[in-house]
This record gives C-alpha cells, sequence and structure tokens, in this order.
C-alpha cells in the first residue's frame, strides 16, 4: 500500500529515514519513471522506505493561471501513476504562496529534513526549488554536504531506452510540454510513446443531446469538469473503463459537433458491439469512467446533414472495431 500524505505533519515521526524525490509529475511520462526508478532502486538498496514530493495545484496554477498549462491528468490519475512505480509514498504539498516564498535552505530543512527524514535525494538534472526557482542540482548538493544528505541527480535523456525524437540536431527529451504538444494535434500515438502508456481522461458520465442515440450511436458523455488533457477534436478510437475496471472497445468523439451547429466541446465515447444480453452494464449515468485514446481517425467535419453523418459514423466504428480487435 502506497501512503498518501498531503502535508509534512501527517509523516509519521518514525516514518525514515527515507531517500526521496520532487517534481511535479504531470503525465507521469517516460522521463519521470525513469528518475522514479532510480529512485526506488536506491531505496532497495538503503533498505529505507522510497517517498516522492509532488505538488497540487501545479505551480503556474498560482503564479500565472492565465497562463497555466491544461493538465496532462488529474491528481487522482498521478497518484495512481505515481504507486505504479512502485513508491512506498506520496507527499502532496499544497502549492501557496507561501510554500513558493520559502527559501532553498527552507524548504530543504522544513520539507524534506524535519518533515520525510530524507537521507539522500534522487533528482532530475532540471531541478528547481525554493522562493524564485532559485535552487537547483548545485544547491541541492552544497545542502547535501552542509546539512547530510546524498544527492543522485539523474539525466533523463533516452529515459528507459525511449528512442528520442530529433528536433534538427537536437535530441529532445521526454517532457510534459511533449506530451501536450503531441495531444493538441490528435497524435495520441506520440503522446503514448512520451508517456509509456495511453493517455486518458476522467470523469462522471452525464446526460447529453442524446443526439447518438436517436442516430443508433448511444455514447457516454464525459462532464465538462473531467480530468486529463482534452485531445484535438477528432474521431479516436479506444477505450471506455468502468468503474468494475472492465475495458470496453469504443469509438470516442472530440469536438463540438459542427453538424448540429454544436459550440461546446465535448468528449463522448460510443461503446463498440456492447452485448444485448449485458444491457444493464451500460447504464453509465453518474459513474466515474476513464476514456483511453488508442489512436486518432479522422478530424472533425460538419456534414451535411444526419444520413451523411450516420453514414460516416458506421465508417469511423467499423475502422475503430479493426484497430482495437485482439491480435
Amino acid at each position: 500500500m502506497v501512503h498518501i500524505w498531503n502535508d509534512p505533519t501527517e509523516v509519521p515521526k518514525d516514518f525514515g529515514p527515507t531517500v526521496v524525490t520532487i517534481g511535479n509529475f504531470d503525465g507521469v511520462h517516460r522521463g519521470h519513471q525513469h528518475v522514479l526508478a532510480q529512485l526506488t532502486d536506491s531505496a532497495k538498496r538503503y533498505g529505507i522506505p522510497s517517498v516522492a514530493v509532488t505538488f497540487d495545484p501545479h505551480p503556474a496554477q498560482v503564479h500565472r493561471p492565465e497562463a497555466a498549462p491544461e493538465l496532462i491528468m488529474g491528481l487522482p490519475d498521478k497518484l495512481d501513476a505515481l504507486a505504479d512505480t512502485g513508491v512506498d509514498a506520496v507527499l502532496v504539498m499544497k502549492y501557496t504562496l507561501d510554500l513558493a516564498a520559502m527559501s532553498p535552505t527552507e524548504f530543504v530543512q522544513e520539507v524534506l529534513l524535519d518533515g520525510l527524514h530524507a537521507a539522500h535525494l534522487v533528482v532530475g538534472h532540471d531541478l528547481r526549488f525554493g522562493a524564485g526557482n532559485v535552487g537547483d542540482v548545485v544547491t541541492m548538493q552544497e545542502l547535501g554536504e552542509q546539512l547530510g544528505f546524498g544527492v543522485q541527480v539523474v539525466n533523463e535523456y533516452g529515459a528507459g531506452g525511449f528512442p528520442l525524437h530529433h528536433d534538427g540536431d537536437a535530441d529532445r527529451r521526454c517532457s510534459s510540454t511533449w506530451v501536450r504538444e503531441a495531444l493538441s494535434e490528435g497524435d495520441v500515438v506520440t503522446a503514448a510513446a512520451v508517456l509509456g502508456r495511453p493517455h486518458r481522461m476522467r470523469g462522471e458520465v452525464v446526460h447529453g443531446a442524446a443526439r447518438g442515440r436517436d442516430l443508433g450511436f448511444p455514447t457516454a458523455n464525459l462532464s465538462p469538469e473531467s480530468s486529463g488533457y482534452i485531445p484535438a477534436d477528432g474521431i479516436y478510437a479506444g477505450w471506455l473503463i468502468d468503474e468494475a475496471g472492465t475495458r470496453w472497445p469504443a469509438a470516442i468523439s472530440v469536438g463540438s459537433n459542427p453538424t448540429f451547429d454544436g459550440v461546446s466541446r465535448q468528449v463522448e465515447a460510443h461503446v463498440i458491439d456492447r452485448p444485448e444480453e449485458r444491457v444493464e452494464d451500460f447504464d453509465l449515468y453518474g459513474q466515474t469512467v476513464a476514456v483511453e485514446f488508442t489512436r486518432r481517425l479522422r478530424g472533425m467535419v460538419a456534414y451535411r446533414g444526419p444520413e451523411a453523418l450516420v453514414e460516416q459514423m458506421c465508417l469511423d466504428v467499423a475502422q475503430a472495431r479493426e484497430l482495437l480487435a485482439p491480435r
């Protein structure tokens, strides 16, 4: 079981010493996973627990909310993904202006040493911390020498053997920015390669306009408050995962339904070939489900009427069915 704490005061006094890493970990992509693997390896080597320190909300949402990036995943999914890496505990620090004002020394002393009893730190090479982000890996190494803890710096380039994208002459490392760029273009295949798993959204199934049902393609509509980065408008092959954990193949629509002059963006999933004898399984209203994106089939198009739209939807479902079929 992974321990989840929301404040250093919640950490048991006898928990530790520990090996600790720090990061926003949005997406928990392959670069993050590489650092976290070094964390858990070090913890096993020293025979002590591993702890990941992360922040909620994202610091950018506090400092510059008008320009803050759309998050790749919500906090519950981030905690699940961190747990999947094998960490023993996660400290979710509430990010506030008071926390942001702490000097590097204050942060290390109060959070890492007094709170988590850190004996060793594992950090990415681009670590920044403390008021104004003045602290970096050199700062942390100097503090380690002064205060008596070790610091291991991990280079995320080529994390986990992932073949790097070549942008001109520069190798590109796994990053949350890269994932967002791919999703904004509807390239869920590249996003999945950087993440190390398919991108997903999570939210409550709510009532929509019921147009899909009227056209013969009933859909589960995700609430506008759903978490996870919304990929580019279009039709995708993917999966709907219900609260019981059952994975259903699906054709997923992202967009504003231009055929019907829609305005607001919606994410809705049509479960393919659902068995009629289990139709009761699909009373999903009020359930929190996940929608997982496998491949983009096409962009969003306004058709001349319902008949043309239904014809295209039949083609979309057939293509999604083929892509998702067991191999």
